[in-house]
């Protein structure tokens, strides 16, 4: 596909602009093994300041109690048996690397991490400055960004290992990432790449989240244009989550008299506001509209997050690749979804239809034994498409979860896939009513009992080789 090429050519060019930028060692800036933690933010800030190729070439371990920022045409390179370990001193901190413009929603490009080995000690914390900003390493309004050979075994609960939102070209490659919560969570942004990764986490390996949680991501809007390759996801001793989460959105304009939700969006005076009040249920009415140009404002008992200035009414995922996949862990694999709970309501009563889009899973396979969805839909979307799969008592599941009136109709194509279940078992679930799946199968090998169908529409359309 065309944009996969755009994504190699465009990543390359922070390299050909660092190669005729001044290269400095961290050391001669005093970032040293046995410095502290603040002395060593200190002066691996102003190793950065400005931009450059910056190496750490001495092993050890390097406390650090402080972010520090990234400028314009920044390579970091760390060399081998560098560690950098987060300390409390005197106090937690949230992100590591994040890039100087996130705060003031100003873009910087042309980024490179390279080598980096986090320890996340235990120091966990969501920084209130940016509201749904809460990575390790955190990139916000950025072009042209690379991730490379990155490693963390300790995620702790409250913050994601790595989060980008708002961005355009992004490579993470050669990436191990352990712990308790998402490992890469990507927020609004368009051609991308996930490759030759191993994740072992309690929540989401990969959060494609176009919208989320009013706390777990900046901006909304839509996912498009990627490939996830060559990932394996690990067992773990406990879960939630999924392999990958896939999260759409839909709300309306503000209007007098609405009932208001945790997480729920409204557009107001051209920009986007979200509730970010307890996650308890309760709901409000709104009386007055939220007209705020930045931060957080209490309005008729609702807290109001101003979200973003570019008005948008749908967030979703479109033109994604998964491709080489090795599921270890015991959980749904793929969740397309609404949130509909006390924490958010992805889809506002009657808001405009949104539509998720052009999915390839191309031999993703199923290893553990468990008879775990293999995907879940609980969102619309127009197509999936699955070639060389090999699968067990997975099913494919459709949900009714926001209530919509209609779902629209799914095609869903499958070609060479191989299926081994133990015993007979619903491949296709659908218990959406009025919902159309329009699916075909060719090629498809059984090596062990004979899947069925449970739909709850007789207007579905199944054309399969091996389904009765």
């Amino acid at each position: 596909m065309k944009y996969f090429k755009f994504i190699v050519l465009a990543l390359l060019l922070p390299l050909a602009v660092l190669a005729k930028s001044n290269c400095k060692n961290a050391f001669d800036f005093g970032f040293l093994p046995e410095n502290d933690g603040i002395t060593n933010a200190k002066a691996l800030q102003k190793a950065v300041d400005g931009g450059g190729t910056i190496r750490i070439t001495k092993a050890g371990v390097y406390e650090i109690a402080k972010e520090v920022l990234l400028d314009d045409n920044t390579e970091l390179i760390f060399d081998a048996n560098v560690f950098i370990k987060k300390v409390k001193q005197p106090n937690r901190f949230s992100f590591v690397f994040i890039n100087r413009g996130a705060f003031k929603r100003q873009t910087n490009s042309n980024i490179r991490i390279e080598g980096l080995n986090l320890i996340v000690n235990g120091v966990d914390y969501k920084d209130p400055r940016i509201t749904g900003l809460c990575g390790h390493l955190s990139f916000f309004h950025v072009k042209n960004i690379r991730i490379e050979k990155f490693r963390c075994y300790d995620v702790a609960k409250a913050q994601f290992c790595m989060q980008i939102c708002t961005f355009e070209n992004l490579l993470i490659d050669d990436v191990i990432i352990h712990g308790l919560k998402d490992g890469v969570h990507l927020g609004r942004g368009k051609r991308f790449k996930v490759s030759n990764g191993e994740f072992m986490t309690f929540d989401d390996a990969i959060a494609l989240n176009a919208h989320d949680y009013s706390t777990s991501n900046p901006e909304l809007g839509w996912i498009e244009d990627g490939v996830v390759e060559n990932i394996t996801d690990l067992n773990q001793f406990d879960t939630t989550g999924f392999f990958s989460r896939i999260l759409a959105g839909s709300w309306t304009d503000w209007k007098e008299g609405m009932e208001i939700r945790r997480s729920d969006t409204v557009v107001s005076d051209g920009r986007l506001y979200r509730c970010s009040n307890a996650p308890d249920g309760k709901v409000y009415i709104s009386k007055t509209r939220p007209t705020h140009k930045e931060g957080v404002k209490k309005v008729d008992d609702i807290i109001w997050v101003m979200c973003q200035n570019d008005v948008v009414y749908t967030a979703g995922v479109r033109n994604v690749v998964y491709r080489d996949i090795f599921l270890y862990k015991p959980r749904t694999a793929f969740l397309f979804s609404f949130e509909n709970d006390n924490y958010c309501r992805s889809y506002y009563p009657n808001a405009q239809f949104v539509l998720q889009e052009n999915i390839v899973m191309d031999n993703i396979r199923v290893m553990h034994n468990s008879n775990k969805s293999f995907i879940t839909v609980l969102t619309p979307i127009d197509s999936i498409i699955m070639k060389n799969c090999v699968l067990k008592e997975n099913s494919i599941r459709f949900v009714d979860r926001a209530k919509m009136k209609d779902y629209g109709k799914t095609f869903i194509r499958m070609y060479g896939c191989t299926i081994n279940s133990p015993k007979p078992f619903n491949f296709i679930e659908n218990r959406i009513g009025n919902k159309v799946i329009d699916f075909y199968s060719n090629g498809t090998i059984l090596t062990g009992k004979q899947p069925t169908i449970l739909n709850k529409e007789k207007s579905c359309k199944f054309d399969s080789d091996f389904l009765k």
